[in-house]
């Protein structure tokens, strides 16, 4: 199950330099990661300081 990040994302940019695979980029008001690509390791939610990144 790929993850995704909620609207209480403060982009922060936390989760973007953590994702192993590279998955995580800036959107227009929120980082939004690509789930075709997402491993579903949880790097990016362990490291979010407002628990953004969650499993869909």
């Amino acid at each position: 199950m790929a993850y995704k990040i909620n609207d209480t994302c403060i982009n922060c940019g936390a989760c973007e330099a953590e994702c192993p695979v590279g998955v995580i980029s800036a959107g227009d008001d929120q980082y939004v990661i690509d789930a075709s690509g997402c491993i579903d390791c949880g790097a990016c939610a362990n490291v979010c300081p407002v628990d953004a990144p969650q499993p869909e």
